[in-house]
């Protein structure tokens, strides 16, 4: 059997606050983004961040409309959104219109919500763990329903949908792209993510410090992954990480080899205050993404 070839595919991503809140810096970001050969634009999603920063916070789906206006290719999508804290037909309805509006090149990426403290309680939302884990599970099934196009209803614990048909359906079929992030070494996320089409883990221990999670780790979440789908494997599954590279395109291809070789399809370049201001980060934007050459690995490796 030939061996199989795997590309990496290299994503920005930004938080929606601080100085990333001003809707044109945005703006400019997207349309050099695009310029410099990046294959994604994503955005975080948070309200609060910490009830004591005050600082300037952008609502990620108005950024994301605005981006997916000044570009073309780059795919698109809040990274990640804590449905837990959404009406759920309300993001099916958003996400489906971005969707049009991009001509078909977003990518949602879903997760319980950090901080718990700020983003749920501090406006009154239940921030149990379990309670977010339930309300996300009947939030992903409403999506996968809504963006069907056919008829669907509701009767669960936390949600209640009428018989309903919702249009338009968006471009992407099925639908659009759904990943799921978790925190390793909790094992539900990875478990949920397998049920759909993606996963965006994360490490406690080097998610400020810019280095990607260990390959161990890495592995570890894999191995979950491939259990929960069976003799599917990570065939048509995306695998993205997320850390911070250096601006040679070659030196920091040769960071990621490994990664590419242990199933990593998708690279997310943090930008953030931890790693420097605005004006360093436009820079490392502008240097473009990492050089990987594509990886060939054992004929059903993934599997």
């Amino acid at each position: 059997m030939r061996p199989e070839v795997i590309a990496v595919h290299f994503a920005l991503n930004v938080p929606n606050f601080g100085d990333y809140a001003d809707p044109a810096t945005f703006v400019g970001l997207a349309r050099e983004a695009e310029a410099s050969g990046w294959d994604a634009l994503f955005v975080w999603d948070h309200l609060l961040v910490d009830p004591d920063w005050g600082v300037p916070i952008a609502d990620p789906w108005i950024l994301l409309a605005a981006a997916a206006a000044v570009t073309e290719r780059i795919r698109l999508g809040p990274m990640v959104t804590p449905l837990a804290r959404r009406r759920p037909w309300v993001v099916a309805r958003q996400a489906a219109t971005l969707d049009h509006l991009s001509a078909g090149r977003v990518t949602l990426g879903v997760g319980l919500g950090e901080p718990p403290g700020a983003e749920f309680e501090a406006f009154g939302e239940d921030s149990d763990a379990r309670v977010r884990a339930g309300k996300l599970d009947e939030a992903l099934a409403i999506l996968d329903g809504l963006w069907s196009g056919e008829p669907f209803a509701v009767e669960g614990a936390f949600h209640h949908l009428a018989r309903m048909r919702f249009e338009p359906r968006p471009v992407q079929r099925p639908r659009i792209p759904i990943w799921v992030a978790g925190f390793w070494p909790a094992r539900a996320p990875f478990r949920r993510a397998a049920r759909w089409d993606g996963v965006f883990p994360a490490s406690h221990a080097t998610e400020e410090t810019g280095e990607p999670m260990p390959l161990d780790e890495l592995g570890a979440i894999l191995d979950v992954i491939r259990a929960a789908r069976g003799p599917r494997g990570l065939e048509g599954f995306e695998v993205m990480i997320a850390g911070g590279t250096p601006a040679d395109p070659a030196a920091a291809g040769t960071i990621l080899e490994p990664y590419a070789a242990a199933g990593v399809t998708w690279w997310s370049e943090g930008l953030n205050g931890w790693r420097g201001p605005l004006e360093a980060m436009m820079d490392r934007l502008r240097a473009g993404p990492p050089r990987v050459p594509a990886i060939a690995v054992p004929a059903g490796s993934r599997a």
